[in-house]
């Protein structure tokens, strides 16, 4: 159930947001950019409830949605600062200053999954239109990158552990009595698992590993027995049952038992071979710098991921690109509909030297999406992504794409101002040495 809307024409008798503001500060000239009553009027549809408490303003939470990105801060950090920022209160459509925080974090929860992927599209697609013609350009650099779950590194070893940690909670809460909890024998094993690459200690360890296991496959079997039918323990037995039978080189392995999606990807690089979670597509403007595409996938080959990723782009320009330049990873296809796909390559002798120029510095363009993807990971949290399952893969890189598009809307305002304010300072130093020569 939403609020009642609010009246706004009649202001504080002392104070208001709008006038004591700084009305040259970036975030208070793009909260005035921003399409707040087409989120309203999206959204709204999906409070159908009536029963309950009213729900927290749509303008609230989308604009805490986007500070968070934008500011690379948690659930909890967000809704802490909002209550000491004036600007971010003025942002999320406050009128007064509030003293207190605006909601639980846990509402942002609820709020990432109650508008969807959809939504979250909605929002990035908003990010586009406020940076105007900026985003209509026709020619797109497209690459791939890893999002990262926030998870430790996997061995078989920490999921046997985990498994066993599991066991022992579940029996404690059905009132199971194990026939042995091993506790004493695990820390007795974890002292001989110490310093496994060392050459004295390998055998010993490895020893060790395998006693650890052969306990986790007992207690998973006796819980198992005793538990009764119908359980609410199926699907979580099921997985250490699968966790106990993978092999160090098989196939769709599990890496982390609370993110049991997670992929092992390798990407070529020399300082970090593998890397687990997922893989994202990122579309970029070649010649303004606009993210106008971003999606999640599994762990498809990257020239698989194009078709998807400009059918997206459609979705939300409305129409489709000119050309695509990808890296060489993206070979297999050269055109899709009516967009043509270039990937470096040698040159056909039908091409004049004009065009092979312009396409080398096209593709010499292209690598510029590739600090893109680093600052998406740095400072919008694409990687480690805190989201939990599929849902929360594809609506990080969403919010993260969405958040780039609105910070750089930011530092071009930043730049607007800080060359006003050097026109203004040269004015008046003009001025004045005229003054003094009179």
């Amino acid at each position: 159930m939403l609020q009642r809307t609010q009246k706004d024409s009649q202001q504080s008798l002392f104070f208001s947001l709008k006038d004591s503001l700084d009305q040259n500060h970036p975030l208070y000239v793009l909260s005035n950019k921003v399409d707040w009553a087409m989120f309203d009027r999206e959204f709204s549809p999906l409070y159908c409830s009536d029963n309950g408490a009213p729900a927290k303003p749509i303008r609230l939470m989308v604009g805490l949605l986007i500070l968070k990105h934008a500011r690379n801060l948690s659930d909890e950090s967000i809704v802490e600062q909002w209550s000491e920022n004036i600007y971010y209160q003025y942002f999320c459509g406050q009128t007064e200053f509030v003293p207190t925080t605006p909601c639980v974090s846990s509402e942002l929860v609820h709020f990432r999954h109650r508008i969807g992927v959809a939504g979250c599209e909605l929002i990035l697609k908003e990010s586009i239109r406020i940076c105007g013609k900026d985003g209509d350009d026709d020619n797109l650099s497209a690459d791939t990158t890893v999002q990262e779950k926030n998870i430790t590194y996997p061995t078989d070893n920490k999921l046997h552990r985990k498994m066993i940690k599991k066991c022992k909670k579940i029996a404690t809460d059905e009132g199971i009595e194990l026939r042995q909890t091993y506790t004493r024998t695990l820390k007795k094993l974890g002292i001989d698992q110490r310093f496994s690459r060392h050459p004295k200690n390998k055998k010993k360890a490895n020893t060790a590993n395998r006693k650890v296991k052969t306990i986790a496959g007992r207690l998973v079997r006796e819980l198992d027995r005793k538990l009764p039918q119908g359980h609410a323990y199926t699907s979580l037995l099921d997985l250490f049952q699968k966790v106990l039978r993978q092999q160090r080189t098989g196939t769709h392995k599990i890496y982390s038992l609370h993110e049991p999606q997670v992929h092992c990807i390798s990407k070529g690089k020399e300082h970090k071979k593998y890397e687990f979670g997922n893989k994202v597509s990122i579309l970029y403007t070649q010649n303004t710098g606009v993210i106008v595409g971003a999606m999640a996938f599994g762990n498809e080959y990257d020239g698989h991921t194009l078709e998807d990723a400009l059918e997206q782009y459609k979705n939300l320009k409305g129409k489709v690109p000119k050309t695509v330049f990808a890296d060489r990873g993206y070979g297999g296809k050269t055109q899709i509909g009516d967009t043509q796909i270039f990937i470096p390559k040698p040159f056909s002798k039908k091409l004049t030297q004009y065009q092979q120029q312009k396409r080398k510095k096209a593709h010499r363009r292209r690598a510029a999406i590739e600090p893109i993807i680093g600052h998406l990971k740095q400072d919008h949290r694409l990687s480690p992504n805190f989201y939990k399952g599929d849902f929360g893969d594809a609506i990080n890189i969403l919010l993260a794409a969405a958040a780039f598009n609105f910070k750089r809307m930011i530092n071009i305002y930043k730049q607007k101002i800080a060359l006003l304010f050097l026109q203004i300072r040269a004015i008046l130093f003009i001025s004045f040495k005229t003054n003094v020569a009179f």
